[in-house]
């Protein structure tokens, strides 16, 4: 089966997409991938594990996507990169990662009668409802909250499939009227074969170290994790917390650091490779994940959970849906309300007092990853999916 699949960004890096097309392209299938130009990458790449087709996009069809529903640059540029790629080829499936080019999807099912696959990483509506760009004067009259709720349900009923990365997504996803057995969770997983496992140290009794990795914006709740460590501070105990990450929050978050007096408790690191992270996977004594409860964070699941729990690291996770469950099934952590700072300082404080209970937490969550939560399962799920096509 030959399966054409659209990224609205440049790739790679995208774990995810990489992960479906080693798994879709290991079962025999020729899996080419459609996405932007970056710089002077090649427009056409021949990998291992797929085909990568890149086009230039100027700024201003870009910028246009955040209005997509109302104006139809962004679609048309699209449909015709997908148009001349069928020209040259003959696809069997259109493969749409996340909801905005749904449309365009759809479309070449119509026009080209391939299946329609739509993977929904995100719950696409609430993430555009919480955004900054789309809460601005300009983006409130280019992004309809409620038009994006319509196009949703619209477009998971016309696909043959809807893949989603939780359970709680699945039952999302049911409620807008699509058939449960249309829809395949296949988890933001990890990789296992191509995760070197940490060699963990003994916890740091002197020095007791928290670890966050990811992107840095409102929602991820890292503002509430600073709380926690000026209360810890106010109390005579002193933690350190090594911030990994970019975005555009990381200037708040510096000045509420200021603000706190916690300059000596936190590094913020930026963004680092992959090598300097594993330095701090080695020495952290707990994992952070504090994303603010939302609509979005209780139907999606950070890649990042799969990794601290395969290295070892107990984590501490706000209560969204999924990282609450998911918590609870494995015992490889322990979960607080994302709004309550005090909380989090509470729970810290007892770990700070009995480092020795975080050992409870590690051979489990590395043996759940070992046994459930790990890409050779979900990519099975995935190439079921397609084989049911074939049959």
């Amino acid at each position: 089966m030959k399966i054409l699949m659209l990224l609205d960004h440049p790739f790679p890096p995208d774990t995810r997409v990489e992960n479906e097309m080693k798994s879709l392209t290991a079962a025999g299938n020729e899996v080419h991938i459609a996405c932007f130009q970056k710089k002077a990458e090649p427009l056409l790449e021949k990998t291992s594990y797929g085909i990568i087709h890149r086009k230039p996009v100027s700024s201003f069809v870009f910028k246009s996507s955040v209005g997509v529903l109302k104006f139809p640059f962004y679609f048309n540029y699209w449909r015709k990169y997908v148009d001349e790629l069928f020209a040259q080829i003959h696809f069997d499936a259109i493969h749409i990662h996340d909801l905005p080019l749904a449309k365009v999807g759809y479309e070449a099912k119509r026009k080209y009668g391939v299946k329609f696959v739509l993977d929904l990483h995100e719950n696409w509506p609430v993430l555009l409802q919480l955004s900054t760009h789309t809460n601005s004067f300009l983006g409130k009259l280019l992004s309809s909250n409620k038009q994006w709720i319509r196009y949703e349900k619209e477009m998971s009923s016309s696909a043959d499939r809807v893949i989603v990365v939780v359970d709680e997504a699945k039952t999302r996803i049911s409620s807008l009227g699509v058939k449960p057995e249309n829809i395949e969770v296949v988890s933001n997983t990890l990789n296992i074969e191509q995760f070197d496992p940490i060699e963990r140290k003994e916890f740091n009794t002197d020095l007791f170290r928290m670890l966050y990795v990811g992107g840095i914006n409102y929602h991820r709740g890292i503002q509430t994790v600073i709380q926690a460590i000026a209360l810890l501070k106010d109390k005579g105990i002193e933690v350190h917390f090594d911030l990994v990450g970019d975005g555009s929050y990381l200037k708040d978050i510096k000045g509420l650091i200021d603000e706190l007096h916690v300059q000596d408790n936190v590094t913020v690191h930026g963004f680092r490779h992959y090598t300097e992270i594993c330095e701090l996977y080695e020495s952290a004594n707990i994992a952070l994940i504090p994303h603010i409860k939302s609509g979005h964070t209780d139907n999606t699941i950070p890649h990042k959970i799969f990794q601290y729990m395969y290295a070892g690291i107990p984590m501490v996770v706000s209560n969204c849906d999924p990282l609450v469950r998911i918590m609870k099934e494995t015992e490889s952590g322990v979960s607080y309300r994302y709004d309550h700072p005090e909380e989090l300082a509470d729970i810290i404080a007892e770990f700070y007092a009995h480092p020795e209970h975080l050992n409870d937490y590690i051979r489990k969550g590395r043996q759940a990853v070992i046994d459930k939560y790990n890409w050779k399962i979900d990519g099975a799920k995935l190439v079921n999916l397609y084989k049911q096509f074939l049959a």
